[in-house]
């Protein structure tokens, strides 16, 4: 190993927790994007399905919040099949001053007309919501903006959190069996991080009387 190279190790391995300490905060910078509570205003509903979704006007307003300096470019577009319109598209953006970028495809059906259903009608309007479904699909993979409506966020209770639970409804004067309930809800998932505010403050009023 040359001189140079061993050099270049040892700044590397003198600068191991710098380099360690901006990793984390970057992990912080996603966590707290990811934790946001998207506003009841910004959720819509899509009209055949009842799936959920934000708009991309406000995914744009969170990116320019927390990553400023974002871009999003199209780096291609064509017929995926007969059907499907298709967009590969690349997001670049800053993580606490490291510039990054990543890929992503999405597509759009084309509209089919009602009176002549082999006649495809919107053809601009379609090219439009192929890219717009590209944009914030790469928003919410690479930035977790609005993870709580695209169900991205992991929600299960920590083994801390869930012995905080039962530590709390002791100290409350619970009955045994409404801790079981309580815990068996917990294994069942139907209790996650999202409820646990709620469940601690109704732990703190006590048990019925």
């Amino acid at each position: 190993m040359s001189r140079d190279q061993e050099h270049e190790l040892t700044v590397v391995s003198n600068m191991l927790p710098q380099i360690e300490e901006h990793l984390h905060k970057i992990t912080e910078q996603h966590k707290t994007v990811s934790n946001l509570k998207t506003p009841g205003s910004q959720v819509k509903k899509r009209g055949f399905d009842g799936q959920e979704y934000v708009e991309l006007s406000y995914m744009r307003l969170i990116a320019d919040e927390y990553f400023p300096g974002w871009s999003f470019e199209v780096i291609s577009c064509g017929k995926k099949d007969d059907d499907e319109f298709e967009v590969h598209g690349k997001l670049s953006w800053y993580d606490c001053g490291v510039k990054r970028r990543g890929d992503m495809v999405a597509s759009h059906p084309f509209q089919r007309s009602t009176k002549n259903p082999d006649q495809f009608v919107g053809g601009g309007n379609t090219r439009k919501a192929a890219v717009t479904n590209c944009h914030k699909k790469a928003f919410n993979t690479y930035m977790n903006i609005a993870d709580d409506v695209y169900r991205n966020q992991v929600v299960d209770l920590t083994p801390e959190e869930k012995v905080l639970i039962k530590e709390k409804m002791l100290e409350a004067k619970f009955s045994e069996s409404e801790i079981q309930r309580i815990e068996l809800n917990v294994r069942k998932g139907v209790i996650t991080q999202t409820d646990l505010p709620e469940l601690l403050e109704w732990i703190e009023k006590g048990p019925k009387k």
